[in-house]
């Protein structure tokens, strides 16, 4: 169900930045990071695929439309939000104690 969430939330973003008036592309790439951030947190699993499922999108929505092949590096940011949604995750997360019990 998260890949779902993901994957939409993906689609959205690149839909938004294939308009025409868009021209924004600081904030298509702080949303590509925090939405990744936030759905690899929550899976605390695999960060390099939520950041796959937010991020693709933006590529390859541009390059079909005939624009700039280099929104490839929106992959990046989203990849960089799902390490980073990873590494936080672990924070919060218990445990397995690695101590014997007597």
């Amino acid at each position: 169900m998260l890949a779902i969430i993901a994957a939409a939330l993906g689609v959205a973003i690149a839909l938004v930045d294939a308009k025409p008036n868009w021209d924004d592309t600081g904030i298509t790439a702080g949303v590509l990071l925090v939405t990744a951030f936030i759905v690899s947190a929550i899976a605390d699993r695999r960060p390099w695929l939520w950041g796959l499922l937010v991020g693709v999108w933006v590529p390859a929505i541009t390059i079909v439309n005939g624009g700039d092949p280099t929104a490839v590096l929106a992959l990046a940011f989203a990849l960089a939000g799902g390490y980073a949604g990873h590494a936080v995750s672990g924070l919060w997360r218990p445990q397995a104690s690695t101590t014997p019990e007597d």
